[in-house]
């Protein structure tokens, strides 16, 4: 089997990324803070700020093929802190870039949809980008530099996602299932849209952009959906007291990274290369069944 490395595996995407690459590939996955055991997986502690350490990893492991999922994805945190953030999602991603460009081999990058500043939804991938938080901005700044060392990367612009929580990871909904649970209230936005989808269909997005994108592709789902009517959605399907489940604005809540209002993206070139995404019902009802 061909070598798959994969960094990031303690966050939510890439531990689901190895549970269905690892069927086809033998795969080496990277983490550094949260220590993790994933059955099937060649798990290397490391830190890709560091740029001996990843050149070392390149030349033991000799990857096929690298999907590049670590980042640090937490808005507010990047606001806060730009510097340290921008060691892994600028530096260590156009380092990456590099190696692959060295070896000659496949290179993915997960994108975010925070890259645009929502003004003109949906955005389809020659869309200029205009981020309105550091964290858009260092992707903007991790796709251009990647893309400048390797052509051949495929730079993959991700959406809202979901799923279910990993050892060492959640999704939104997690949070949101336990609050409606306990009869708290859970304000969400009415006026925040994005394409979500579960984690699953978007590795699979991930696994189609590896074996035929070069360049920039959109991989959201396919409805656009504010965060109050996903919750609805989450209310009905798991059949969870909605009592707590409040709308707000955007401008009532305070928090240190700015939010664009609509950053939907339009995924149809994925679609046309087999990408396909479910609807966000039938997604959760398969996560409720799991679950249940």
């Amino acid at each position: 089997m061909k070598k798959l490395l994969i960094t990031g595996v303690s966050g939510f995407l890439g531990w689901h990324l190895c549970q269905i690459a690892k069927q086809n590939w033998q795969v080496y996955g990277t983490y550094y803070y949260h220590n993790i055991e994933i059955s099937g997986i060649n798990l290397i502690k490391l830190n890709l700020t560091d740029f001996a350490e990843l050149q070392q990893a390149f030349r033991e492991i000799q990857p096929d093929a690298v999907i590049h999922t670590a980042a640090r994805s937490q808005p507010n945190f990047c606001q806060i802190h730009p510097e340290e953030s921008h060691l892994i999602n600028v530096t260590a991603s156009s380092n990456i870039a590099g190696l692959c460009a060295d070896y000659a081999i496949p290179c993915v990058f997960t994108s975010t949809d925070l890259v645009f500043d929502g003004l003109n939804a949906p955005y389809k991938e020659t869309d200029a980008v205009c981020p309105v938080n550091i964290y858009g901005e260092q992707k903007v700044l991790a796709e251009i530099q990647m893309l400048e060392r390797y052509p051949m990367t495929a730079v993959c612009r991700m959406p809202l996602m979901f799923g279910n929580a990993t050892p060492t990871a959640k999704s939104f909904i997690q949070p949101f299932i336990e609050i409606l649970n306990q009869r708290k209230e859970l304000n969400l936005f009415i006026d925040e849209f994005r394409t979500p989808t579960s984690a699953k269909t978007a590795v699979q997005g991930l696994l189609l952009a590896l074996a035929k994108v070069n360049g920039i592709i959109h991989l959201g789902g396919k409805e656009r959906i504010s965060r109050y009517d996903f919750g609805r959605l989450l209310v009905d399907v798991f059949q969870l007291p909605a009592i707590g489940l409040k709308g707000c604005r955007q401008q009532d809540v305070q928090m240190a990274a700015p939010r664009p209002a609509d950053v939907s993206l339009d995924s149809s070139k994925a679609f046309i290369l087999g990408y396909q995404p479910r609807s966000i019902k039938e997604e959760l009802e398969e996560l409720a069944l799991l679950i249940s």
